[in-house]
């Protein structure tokens, strides 16, 4: 009987026994787990590894992709710190949102950001300040002016409710401003492109978005943007748009795509996935793959990714606790 047979039965074996209860960390599947159902941002960051990787044969075998939706991403977190924290081949799709959540204690009061391994971030989006065209605002000052005045009389409107990322996108910007956030009259819809349509048919005065899904109404001329959350202004359709920061108001927003692995995972293992993202980020054809789906370039990982979700985290906690949003 060859060696692998033998290890094979003996792992059969050792299962049916109750003696190993993770013999899928062991199998050298590589998988993605998104925490939501098919077709949404998680799905698209699975997918960004998925193809990314095997596109440019960083893994020995295709990733498979699979869907744990719940929560809001709560029950994949506690799937993963209860089942399958040791996993070596499983990452877990997460985002700029997961560290709102985990905030604002919603993947439960036991979890904090410190009970994963950060792996690392492949691309970003930024959000955005959004009026129409024929807004009378025609930069972000001149918006932020009227709110101090009379924060109640514009209504800003965006998908999630209030604690939501489209709900901090208004209120970190009005903070910077000196406009108390729970005095801003804020219309919450569905999604943004519920939101986008309510502005475009004068419902709501200002849109918090995202700059990605901007792009045709830019080329319309339907909409005037503001201001980008991002550090510095990004290339392309969006090189005229200014950021809040050159404006003055110390605010941005970026919507990172990245991942997550078990707090157990063995630090080689975990150094293997950061080297392995790390070199996909630096493949040309990753970057056609990610521009294509409406990302920027984001290169975080390892433990620069780790300091950053837990300082985003920390800076969350300050600003919720601040609103009244916890305690």
């Amino acid at each position: 009987m060859s060696v692998p047979t033998l290890l094979r039965r003996s792992l059969i074996a050792l299962t049916l026994s109750g003696a190993i209860t993770a013999v899928h960390a062991q199998s050298g599947n590589p998988e993605c787990l998104a925490p939501a159902k098919p077709g949404g941002g998680y799905d698209l960051t699975c997918r960004l590894a998925a193809n990314g990787l095997e596109q440019t044969h960083l893994l020995d075998k295709p990733m498979l992709v699979n869907y744990m939706p719940g929560g809001i991403g709560a029950v994949a977190y506690n799937h993963v710190n209860g089942v399958r924290s040791d996993d070596p081949d499983l990452i877990v799709a997460a985002s700029t949102g997961a560290a709102l959540n985990l905030a604002l204690g919603k993947f439960g009061k036991q979890y904090t950001a410190s009970d994963v391994r950060w792996v690392g971030a492949l691309g970003v989006d930024y959000g955005a300040i959004v009026v129409s065209a024929d807004a009378p605002w025609k930069d972000l000052p001149a918006l932020m002016n009227d709110l101090k005045a009379n924060p109640g009389a514009v209504a800003i409107g965006a998908g999630g409710t209030v604690g939501s990322q489209d709900w901090m996108k208004a209120a970190l910007t009005s903070k910077a401003a000196g406009v108390d956030p729970r005095k801003l009259r804020y219309v919450s819809f569905e999604g943004g492109g519920e939101a986008l349509a309510a502005l475009l048919g004068g419902h709501i005065q200002v849109f918090t978005g995202d700059l990605s899904e901007l792009k045709s109404q830019l080329d319309g001329g339907k909409i005037r943007v503001l201001a980008a959350l991002s550090e510095d202004r990004v290339g392309g359709p969006y090189a005229s748009i200014p950021t809040a920061k050159e404006q003055g108001y110390d605010v941005e927003w970026p919507i990172w795509r990245g991942y997550y692995m078990g707090p157990k995972v063995s630090d080689a293992d975990y150094q293997a996935w950061v080297k392995r993202l790390e070199e996909l980020n630096q493949k040309p054809e990753f970057a056609q793959l990610r521009e294509a789906r409406g990302l920027f370039p984001m290169a975080k990982f390892g433990s620069d990714f780790d300091s950053y979700v837990k300082k985003q985290v920390a800076d969350f906690q300050a600003l919720a606790k601040e609103v009244g949003l916890i305690k």
